[in-house]
């Protein structure tokens, strides 16, 4: 059900209307024409269940990769 879509995204955007915006702008940009469009908004939920919509893919890249460290010579 898309209730628990939209708990589930909300594990990474604490407030609804920012949620609702991003959703909203996600969705428009990854609609194929043919396609339903209740299909796109929950594989949209689905995504931002995963990882979090607020982060861009380089701060998303730069999260995921282990810091290197310097030592001393």
């Amino acid at each position: 059900m898309r209730s628990d879509l939209v708990f589930g995204a909300l594990s990474h955007v604490s407030n609804r209307y920012q949620l609702c915006q991003l959703a909203s702008k996600a969705t428009r940009k990854l609609h194929k024409p043919n396609t339903r469009l209740q299909d796109t908004t929950n594989e949209v939920l689905c995504r931002f269940h995963t990882t979090n919509p607020g982060l861009t893919a380089t701060q998303q890249a730069q999260a995921s990769q282990p810091v290197e460290r310097r030592r001393a010579a």
